[in-house]
């Protein structure tokens, strides 16, 4: 009875780590101090309740420092409280930079047949999906807020039919000379040309699928050089 009272009054230990830790916990010594001195005829001494509440809001304000700072050393576009900034690249020194990316369009054989004759209603596929990617490069800071508006020197679309799955494999690189990297360019290149191919196909079929988005390699950068592994 005598432990059930006082371990009764702390709250359930969730509460004690939330936003008013301790809050909740100084009321919870204070209940404390007040059954004991019921069993025991005097309360304990304050230095150590004091104590003890110190150790725990030091303890919770360093938890939560850390915790922040881990998220913002990993996480660039995030600042020290954790919202969203755009990354200042000032301080960086300008160097060529340049990136390549892909993706695969699934047509399916009916499709992929309509598209290598050149007979969808539309058009030219894959003409039209090369010249949507290289606008969809120039146009990535506008889709991607926390991208930097760059000077592109380059940009490349290449779109390729492959009768064995049905399928196009899209390809895309962006260069530029400055402090920032372009893979979200290249990314956003092979992007746009695939959903183009979509747009163009889609009255022939739903089924279209768009896979694989992703860097193939970048060079430039503090970074250096990178590229996937085989």
């Amino acid at each position: 009875m005598f432990l059930r009272r006082i371990f009764g009054a702390f709250p359930q230990p969730k509460r004690m780590f939330s936003s008013n830790g301790s809050n909740v916990l100084a009321s919870a010594i204070a209940e404390l101090n007040k059954e004991m001195e019921t069993v025991f005829g005097e309360a304990p001494p304050s230095s150590l309740a004091s104590s003890a509440g110190s150790d725990f809001v030091a303890k919770e304000s360093q938890l939560s420092s850390e915790k922040i700072g881990d998220t913002a050393s990993s996480l660039t576009h995030t600042g020290s409280m954790g919202e969203s900034q755009m990354v200042d690249v000032s301080p960086k020194e300008s160097s060529n930079r340049t990136a390549t990316a892909s993706c695969k369009v699934m047509l399916g054989k009916k499709v992929f047949d309509l598209v290598l004759a050149n007979q969808m209603a539309k058009g030219d596929v894959l003409g039209v999906a090369k010249i949507a990617g290289i606008c969809g490069a120039k146009q990535t800071s506008s889709l991607i807020p926390l991208c930097h508006n760059i000077s592109l020197s380059h940009v490349r679309v290449d779109l390729t039919l492959n009768q064995e799955d049905f399928s196009v494999t899209i390809e895309g690189e962006a260069a530029s000379t400055g402090k920032t990297g372009v893979e979200m360019e290249a990314m956003t290149a092979v992007t746009i040309a695939g959903l183009t191919v979509y747009d163009m196909c889609k009255a022939a079929s739903k089924d279209i699928m768009i896979t694989d988005v992703r860097l193939q390699c970048k060079t430039g950068g503090k970074s250096g050089d990178w590229s996937v592994e085989v």
